[in-house]
């Protein structure tokens, strides 16, 4: 060992040799190695490739199914109408196969019994080729329109505030799947809930409605309730921004005024929405509510660019569908004119319209704000996009499952609230 040890320190040369020698193998190897490896890292690229390639080709079916439609039925894509009757007559078949509305909006008074209204909704699907929103409000509490049927036991869900007082998240999610499943029992697939309002105080017009008063709750639990709702076939709507919380008068007759600053609200009644734009809402729809201290004026949120397209859209960073709340309502109907409330809402960035006073009606109005300049059709298309492309992706075929209505699976999951 001495020797060779004599002989290295001598050869030092040959030791440099030996060093260059080495470096130049741990080269070679690093080089073969990356070869070897470098057919299996390439398939992620592909894989990448492909889904752009996916991607590319969906939109490219919505960019042609869009321009295949005529201006009207763009339009009528837009609107969610209602009607007042348990079966399809003249009339409503009519409507549906002239005006071609995007959606139907159901109520107490279409639904008798499980068997009719289904027939009911079929029938309503039948008159479009583009699969159409069935939508509903099915909150829980005082605000569900599927309580009681002639052949079926549903179940009766509990005020959101109960659910809220039990902080638990797994149970908001089972409620939302419980809602989801008997809503699909029926072949409704669009849910007008939660409501992820903060409420301050009892005398709120919204009350039980809401899950409680702390803004973060109201956001865990809302979520988790719209991850039940989606997770089992229906679109959960996230409502109503920019948070009822605070008033007292009743949109449905006149118009409530918010008197907070922008920096309250977005400190607390606006945090629910934006966790929920956060965790990728594909609905929101915008309360009939006047926000002076951010419009200056008394224009209702429904009706305001500023609050839709500049702190909604821009502020906050959404980018999916804003409903309007029912138009009917008299916060909208007691101030404007039918054509007014139309071509408001489509230029503060309004996306559908629930409930236009006549959906025959809404299109004349809507085509002649268009001919008078005040509204491009290059909006109803970006509307339009946005619908059918939350339609390709959510609106698919189901199977009716009769006994999940009244299970004894939801009554366990309900009998948990209490």
């Amino acid at each position: 060992m001495l020797l060779e040890r004599k002989k290295v320190c001598y050869n030092k040369s040959g030791d440099m040799m030996k060093k260059v020698i080495g470096v130049g193998l741990v080269i070679f190897c690093l080089i073969g190695t990356y070869f070897l490896i470098k057919p299996k890292n390439e398939k992620m690229p592909d894989m990448e490739t492909d889904n752009s390639v996916n991607n590319n080709q969906a939109s490219n079916e919505i960019d042609r199914k869009l321009n295949s439609l005529t201006l009207e039925e763009k339009i009528g894509q837009m609107l969610i109408v209602a009607y007042s009757s348990t079966f399809m007559d003249d009339n409503l078949k009519n409507v549906l196969t002239t005006n071609k509305p995007g959606g139907f909006i159901l109520f107490k008074d279409n639904i008798t019994n499980y068997e009719k209204t289904v027939k009911f909704i079929e029938e309503i699907k039948a008159t479009s080729d583009i699969p159409m929103f069935i939508s509903i409000d099915q909150e829980g509490g005082k605000v569900q329109r599927i309580t009681k049927l002639s052949d079926a036991d549903v179940s009766i869900i509990p005020p959101m505030l109960d659910i809220g007082q039990k902080k638990d998240t797994t149970l908001a999610y089972d409620i939302g799947s419980l809602i989801a499943q008997e809503l699909q029992a029926f072949g409704i697939n669009m849910n007008f809930a939660p409501v992820i309002d903060v409420v301050e105080n009892s005398s709120n017009i919204i009350g039980n409605r809401s899950f409680g008063n702390d803004p973060t709750l109201v956001s865990d639990l809302g979520i988790s309730l719209a991850n039940g709702l989606i997770d089992n076939g229906v679109i959960p709507v996230f409502k109503h921004f920019p948070g009822h919380g605070s008033t007292i008068a009743d949109s449905h007759y006149d118009l409530p005024v918010i008197t907070k600053t922008k920096e309250e609200l977005i400190n607390y009644d606006l945090i629910p929405f934006k966790t929920a734009i956060e965790k990728g809402a594909k609905i929101i729809m915008i309360g009939h509510l006047a926000v002076p201290s951010i419009t200056n004026d008394q224009t209702p949120a429904s009706l305001s660019k500023v609050l839709i397209t500049d702190l909604l859209k821009k502020e906050m960073g959404y980018e999916g569908i804003v409903v309007t709340d029912a138009l009917n309502m008299g916060a909208l109907t007691k101030n404007y004119s039918e054509k007014e409330i139309y071509e408001m809402a489509i230029n503060a960035g309004v996306d559908l319209l629930l409930m236009p006073k006549s959906s025959t009606s809404a299109i004349t109005f809507i085509k002649q704000s268009i001919s008078e300049g005040k509204i491009t059709e290059k909006q109803i298309d970006e509307s339009v996009k946005k619908i059918l492309t939350l339609k390709e992706e959510y609106l698919k075929d189901i199977s009716l499952n009769k006994e999940a209505i009244g299970s004894l699976e939801h009554k366990k999951i309900i009998e948990r609230v209490y």
